[in-house]
């Protein structure tokens, strides 16, 4: 038996679902469906978005501010448990985290925070230091410390936008972004850090070191065109399963976001 993931960050439900890109959610043949920046309460989704007909879904919303992050899954396997965010009180209200259990391991589907603008000092340059980047490290070892408290009983797989690109491969300027939010050496070293734990980047361990390979382009610069991306979003398991990941994929040509999906399939 085989089960596939996918995981997109859709930079609004809404918006993309009144897209024909939107198709792609149809067309798909993944048992497990994972989606971020939802930017929506299910309240606010038509039946069809919020309750597909054959699928279960589940939402997290954020509470702190409307029309802001939110994460969704939508799966045709039933969990044994469904929790929203993270257990710690300070990484919660968001809707961040949508965690599922099933018999042979726990799914996470996340949207990591971003480390946010520069601050600038009194003459206006940016100080080095960014207005998330403390919260966004934060959330991390707050996610990371709950994942290997679950590993003790079975095995973990989590995907989503992790805003962080992990190596210079992953970018395709690394050089011009080391001092930017998203490729700066201490969220690079949370990746290191994972990967210590046991945690194996699906898409590497399946492609190595093949170039040009992104899920995010700015739209501010046109960037896709010119494939002047980033590799942010993400398919992790736990090196319990790493013998089970039998592809790993990134579905480039899927528009409707600034983002892409990427997908995983699992021999289970």
């Amino acid at each position: 038996m085989s089960v596939r993931f996918v995981s997109w960050n859709v930079n609004g439900l809404r918006a993309v679902s009144a897209k024909p890109d939107w198709a792609w959610f149809g067309k798909n043949t993944a048992q497990i469906v994972a989606l971020q920046e939802t930017k929506a309460q299910e309240t606010q989704l038509s039946e069809t978005v919020r309750s597909p007909e054959g699928w279960e879904s589940y939402f997290c919303s954020s509470q702190k501010k409307k029309g802001y992050s939110g994460v969704a899954v939508f799966s045709k396997m039933h969990p044994l448990t469904v929790q929203k965010e993270l257990p710690s009180e300070d990484q919660q209200g968001e809707g961040r985290i949508l965690q599922l259990e099933f018999p042979e391991f726990y799914f996470f589907n996340g949207y990591f925070p971003n480390g946010g603008s520069a601050i600038l000092d009194a003459q206006g340059k940016a100080t080095g230091n960014f207005t998330r980047l403390e919260y966004k490290l934060q959330f991390f070892n707050a996610f990371l410390l709950h994942a290997e408290q679950l590993r003790r009983h079975k095995p973990i797989v989590f995907c989503g936008d992790l805003n962080i690109a992990h190596k210079p491969i992953d970018l395709a300027r690394p050089k011009q972004n080391e001092q930017n939010t998203g490729f700066l050496e201490v969220e690079r070293a949370v990746l290191d850090y994972m990967e210590t734990l046991g945690y194996v980047d699906t898409f590497r361990l399946i492609h190595g070191d093949t170039e040009g390979q992104y899920t995010w382009w700015s739209y501010k610069t046109r960037a896709r065109s010119k494939n002047l991306g980033w590799r942010i979003d993400y398919f992790f398991v736990s090196q319990e399963l790493q013998s089970m990941v039998k592809d790993a994929w990134i579905e480039a040509d899927v528009f409707g976001s600034d983002h892409c999906p990427v997908g995983l399939e699992l021999a289970m």
